[in-house]
Parts: structure tokens; C-alpha cells; sequence
């Protein structure tokens, strides 16, 4: 908590949006900071430039034995505070208000009716859409506080004590999902706590180059290069750093895209990295042999990974490990002290605990988006920055069930037909992933006139800005027709295509 720029802290209690919350603070050029929610207030009151308090979602009751701690003086600092869903109903319910679990939760979006357009809510207007997900409602509220705003299950959707700068909103507007969100989180960052920007994307980049050099010294490093955006960012951003004393290690795992192999040694090659690349193809089929949880397998893939670069790190003498996670890798496995795990991303929960390296993650703290845009800072290719995602464990959890070649092959090729349709359509700038997924079913169709018992592939196709919440790409029935045609056609293995068209949330981006 040092410096000398305006902050704004987020307490953490868990939510899988917390740190959305801080990457749209970023976004408005305002410096966040996100702390555990048990911070004490004096460690808040002791720093100047700290301008306000943001109390995040999370996923217990305020009335749960284990839920988060929190130190309630922070109330009484006379800083302006915003308490989002659980935040709004912990603020609530320790100044004298009542708590209850809901009739009917709320989860998706919901029409928010404004009554005050004030505060959190100026120029809001009377009615707009916004993201709910919670079970508990405020249905009184403490002395001194007003209602600003409500839904059809939530009453007390927003409210201000403007005497004492608190506010509240159940829903969040953090993601994109909540139409007005920014302006909301923009009208108490800049009007309400005036906290003053001061942060730019080069600024984040020589940030992280600083912090590079401070820990790794001297000390030499491989890095896991998969061609994707984050680790090549990551590359580049650490090769600044410590220069020579880097190795990047790309490894073909056969559960790679398309022709990643060969876009690897094309791209990089323009590149100053030490590149080693490992055929591990047949070690990763056999570790993965007979397993079916998805859990499983992404802690095998993550085992196997580590193991490689540990081998590849006594050949070039390094003593740490870079990864290019990202912060929706960790919240997803439940990293932070009161989120639920989701699913071991393979950098992450995946990891070995008797890791032989020191790890080191310059991008943990930011999104996707947020990634992308350190990219276009860095003037790297375009071919690069404007990459779909793809997943650390590649095509084994987009296999559902065993993963075998053959079931790979069929994904990859299914992929490989998706792109290719969207590729020069209107759509595909929108569109953050698209891909096949396999499923161990097999169905009954028609096929040159005779019965066919193959299986069915599932098409997931998605926009979003920042990967933790996403919708399915709705695109016209041509376009789909065009792709499950070609894939019936072109692949042996398949006579059906069903189109995923579920949200994130409830579903995860992946299928595993």
C-alpha cells in the first residue's frame, strides 16, 4: 500500500467478481488495490491516498458461522464506501438492518426500478438492466440510510447514507452484464470519492518489468510458452526484464490447435528467446489413459507440465518457473481465501505441491482484456494479439470423457472448420472462443442411406470481454448450418451437431 497515487481498496470476500471490480477501477485510469476483508481499519487509516472502500460480493451469508471476517471499524473511517451484493448486505446488517434469506433468489439479469437517480445511480435514468446473483436480501434498513432503487424480489436494491458517504448495490455492476455498470462504479469513483487517475498501460508495463527484476535478480528462469496470448506477453515482458537469463520452453503435448508447432517456430522465431521446443505427445496420452474426471485430468496436465520444465530447468540452470496466468485462471481455482473452486485451472490448482522452482506470475492480477491491450502496448504482431483463447490443457477438456488421439483429432479438425466459417464473416471480431467439444455418446443417424451410429459434437461459441462472464455468440442459422454440414461431411467419427447456447454464468466457458 505504498505510493503516491489516489487508491481505491477492494475487501476481499470471495466473489468471483472481485477483481473485476478492481480491473474496472483500472480501467478508469484510477489506481485499486485489492486487500483481504479482514484488513484492519487502522492499516487503511495509516495510508493518505487511499480514497475509498469497495466491500466485494462473496459466497456466504453474512449470517454463516464461517463467514469472512471483517473489521467493522472500516465504517467509521469516514471514507466513502460501496458494498456490492454480499458487501451491500454486510454493511447492512452490522449498522442495525435485517438480513434474511430470500423467498426467491435472483441469477441472471434483472430490471432494476430506479427511484432516487442519485449518487451510485445519477444519470442511471428510471429503468435499467442489471446482474444479479444472490440468495440473501436486505429487507430493512438501518438508521439513516434511504432506498435508492429496486427489483422485483430485492426492495432494497440500492441504497446511500450520504451523512456518512456508505452506499450499497445487491447486484454487480462490475460485469458487463449490468448495462450501466461502469457509469455506476465511474459516479463513486469519480464523484463520489474523487480519487484522481493516474495510471496508464505503460505505466503497468515498466511496473512489471520493475517487479521482474527485483525478484528474480540475477537468478536465471524458463518460462512455459504455449503461443497463446498471456504466455507470450509474459515472454516478452520478463526477456525485458532479465534479458539473456531466460529460456522459453514450448511443449507439444498433442493436445495443442491446428499447426500450433509450426506457428510457434514462425512467430518466435523473429523473437530474441532462447526457444526449446519438447515432443511430449506420447507422455501426455499415457498419463491421461483411462481418466474421465475433469479435475483429473487437468491436475495430471499440470503435473506433467511442471515435471517437463523442471527437467528443462537443470539443463539451463534456472531457479524459477514464469507462467503466464491470469487473475480468472486463480479465482477459478479457488485461490483466493473464501472462493469456491470451480475448477483447478492445470497453472494453478494443478500444480504439484513439491514444485522444484520458484514461481513467479507477472500477469496474475489481470484480465484478458487487460492482457490484450499490454500486447498492442508492446507492438507485438497482430496475428498474436488478436489470438482466440485457448486453454492450458488444450483439447483433453474439450474431450469429454477418455482422452484418446482419435477423439482430439476430431476436435481439432471440428475446430479447425468452425474457424474457418467464422473467419471472414462479420461475427468472428466479436467472438472470444470457438471450438468443438467431444462427447463419449453415440447416436443414430443417416448417412448414404444407410443407419450411422456416431457421436454427437457440441458447438460452444462465445463473446466476451473478460472471461469471467460470457454469452453464446447468436448467430444466424445459415452460418450454423454451413458448419454442421461440413463437419458431418468432412469427419467419419460424427452425424450430429448441437449448438451450446447457455451463458456464463451458470455454465463455465469450457465444458471441463
Amino acid at each position: 500500500m505504498k505510493g503516491t497515487h489516489d487508491t481505491i481498496v477492494i475487501l476481499d470476500f470471495g466473489g468471483q467478481y472481485c477483481h473485476l471490480i478492481s480491473r474496472r477501477i483500472r480501467d478508469m485510469g484510477v489506481l485499486s488495490e485489492v486487500l483481504p476483508s479482514d484488513t484492519k481499519a487502522s492499516v487503511i487509516a495509516q495510508n493518505p491516498n487511499i480514497k475509498g472502500i469497495i466491500l466485494s460480493g462473496g459466497a456466504r451469508s453474512v449470517h454463516d458461522s464461517n463467514a469472512p471476517k471483517f473489521d467493522a471499524k472500516v465504517l467509521n473511517l469516514g471514507l466513502p464506501i460501496l458494498g456490492i451484493c454480499y458487501g451491500h448486505q454486510l454493511i447492512a446488517h452490522l449498522s442495525g438492518g435485517k438480513v434474511v434469506r430470500g423467498a426467491s433468489g435472483e441469477y441472471g439479469l434483472m430490471n432494476l426500478a430506479v427511484s432516487k437517480g442519485q449518487h451510485t445511480l445519477a444519470k442511471v435514468g428510471k429503468s435499467t438492466k442489471v446482474w444479479m446473483n444472490h440468495g440473501d436480501v436486505v429487507t430493512k434498513l438501518p438508521a439513516g440510510f434511504e432506498v435508492l432503487a429496486s427489483t422485483e424480489h430485492s426492495k432494497i436494491a440500492a441504497y446511500a447514507n450520504t451523512k456518512k458517504k456508505i452506499f450499497g448495490v445487491q447486484f454487480h455492476p462490475e460485469v458487463t452484464h449490468t448495462k450501466k455498470g461502469s457509469l455506476m462504479l465511474a459516479n463513486f469513483v469519480k464523484n463520489i470519492t474523487h480519487a484522481k487517475p493516474s495510471r496508464s498501460k505503460a505505466f503497468l508495463v515498466d511496473e512489471i518489468i520493475t517487479e521482474a527484476k527485483m525478484t528474480m535478480g540475477k537468478e536465471r528462469a524458463i518460462i512455459g510458452l504455449s503461443g497463446g496470448i498471456d504466455s507470450s506477453v509474459a515472454a516478452l515482458l520478463v526477456s525485458r526484464a532479465i534479458g539473456k537469463q531466460l529460456t522459453a520452453v514450448y511443449v507439444d503435448t498433442g493436445l495443442m490447435r491446428d499447426r500450433e508447432t509450426e506457428y510457434i517456430k514462425k512467430m518466435f522465431a523473429r523473437a530474441k528467446l532462447d526457444l526449446k521446443i519438447i515432443d511430449a505427445k506420447k507422455e501426455f496420452f499415457a498419463g491421461l489413459a483411462g481418466v474421465t474426471d475433469p479435475e483429473t485430468k487437468r491436475k495430471i496436465i499440470g503435473t506433467l507440465f511442471v515435471r517437463i520444465f523442471e527437467r528443462e530447468a537443470i539443463k539451463a540452470k534456472a531457479q524459477w518457473l514464469i507462467q503466464g496466468t491470469i487473475y480468472s485462471d486463480r479465482i477459478e481455482s479457488g485461490l483466493t481465501k473464501h472462493s469456491s473452486n470451480i475448477k483447478s485451472h492445470h497453472n494453478v490448482g494443478g500444480l504439484p505441491k513439491d514444485l522444484k522452482l520458484k514461481l513467479y506470475e507477472p500477469l496474475r492480477d489481470l484480465y484478458k482484456d487487460e492482457v490484450r491491450a499490454l500486447a498492442r502496448t508492446l507492438k507485438m504482431p497482430l496475428e498474436i494479439t488478436t489470438r482466440q483463447v485457448f486453454p492450458g490443457p488444450g483439447l483433453a477438456i474439450r474431450v469429454l470423457g477418455e482422452v484418446t488421439p482419435e477423439a482430439v483429432e476430431t476436435v481439432r479438425h471440428a475446430t479447425r472448420i468452425i474457424e474457418d466459417e467464422l473467419r471472414n464473416t462479420k461475427y468472428w471480431k466479436k467472438i472470444w472462443m470457438s471450438f468443438a467439444v467431444f462427447l463419449p455418446v453415440r447416436s443414430v443417424g443417416i448417412q448414404g442411406d444407410e443407419r450411422s451410429y456416431k457421436h454427437p459434437l457440441v458447438l460452444r461459441i462465445v463473446e466476451s470481454d473478460d472471461a469471467m462472464t460470457a454469452n453464446f455468440a447468436k448467430l444466424p442459422f445459415p452460418i450454423l448450418e454451413r458448419i454442421s454440414t461440413r463437419i458431418t461431411n468432412e469427419i467419419k467419427a460424427v452425424n450430429r451437431v448441437v449448438y451450446d447456447i447457455t451463458n456464463k454464468p451458470p455454465a463455465t466457458m469450457e465444458w471441463e
